[in-house]
């Protein structure tokens, strides 16, 4: 198949090599150039803008926020004006409610196909092809779909046929991501300013209660302390949690949760973390307790 890929950062990196090495035909454009390069090599080709990249059946974008997925689409050669009828507009960044249902509008004015495909995973999942695919569309877009999410992907839900819902499934599961990296990093803040070695906390809670890849994965960062390089970071968190908040003002559904943790990770940002992990939410808990950075524990 014939396939446009724009966005290369950490997870559209992985997310497109994988349909290289599937056997797509696969032109990919991104911002910074240089980071079409080692795609390049592996056999795809390279667009010099948005338009370049929607001349085949399907365009998939992976980009940071609302603000960089309207550029990419809405622009004067942006993906509906060169998109042609009937080609699919699949958007697998994290994007809010209110724009993906502004682009299913788009899409169908234009006589074109939309799906929403967000994904979980960090961008090692995503080199893997170990994602899980959150799908949402109308089943006749979805279908001819369904073996590229494959490649990218170990597993794909199908949640709905309204575009937007797989956004919401998707910040949700962020919104409970963030919740975690919170929680654990409080508890093992408390057991080690009474002397437990975080590690072996952090083994112990997954080895027994959380057994989760979640808590596996930031229990580890947390224990270890080891935010950079960031696999999302944390303003991308804030950002999510924030569209997260958006969403429940719309549905009317309380997340007290949710307010917390955005002020959490404003705390993180406004102190210059806003490049780390999302993980070193933990390190505002250590900085309250009095913990060191270097401190054994």
């Amino acid at each position: 198949m014939d396939i446009g890929f724009i966005g290369l950062g950490n997870m559209g990196q992985g997310m497109a090599a994988n349909l290289v090495k599937a056997g797509h035909r696969v032109t990919v454009y991104n911002r910074s150039p240089e980071k079409a390069e080692g795609l390049v090599e592996l056999g795809a080709t390279a667009a010099s803008n948005v338009a370049g990249a929607c001349t085949g059946d399907v365009v998939f974008t992976m980009l940071a926020d609302d603000q960089a997925v309207e550029a990419v689409t809405f622009g004067e050669h942006g993906i509906v004006a060169a998109l042609a009828p009937g080609a699919t507009h699949v958007s697998s960044s994290t994007i809010s409610v209110a724009l993906s249902e502004r682009l299913a509008a788009a899409h169908a004015e234009a006589g074109q196909r939309y799906a929403a495909a967000p994904v979980f995973g960090r961008p090692e999942a995503a080199a893997a092809a170990k994602l899980f695919v959150i799908a949402a569309g109308e089943a006749q877009v979805l279908q001819p779909l369904a073996p590229l999410f494959d490649v990218i992907g170990q597993r794909t839900f199908v949640v709905s046929e309204q575009p937007h819902t797989a956004n919401l499934v998707k910040l949700s599961g962020n919104f409970l991501i963030a919740s975690v990296i919170e929680s654990v990093g409080e508890a093992v803040a408390l057991v080690a300013k009474a002397g437990v070695d975080r590690q072996q906390y952090v083994d112990i809670l997954t080895s027994t209660l959380f057994a989760a890849p979640v808590y596996q994965t930031y229990g580890g960062l947390i224990a270890r302390r080891e935010f950079e390089p960031a696999g999302f970071a944390a303003r991308l968190g804030m950002k999510d949690v924030r569209l997260a908040l958006a969403a429940a003002e719309q549905l009317e559904v309380p997340l007290p949760v949710a307010s917390l943790l955005r002020d959490r990770f404003l705390t993180l940002v406004a102190a210059g973390g806003g490049h780390l992990d999302w993980s070193a939410l933990s390190a505002l808990t250590d900085r309250d307790a009095g913990l060191a950075s270097d401190d054994s524990a």
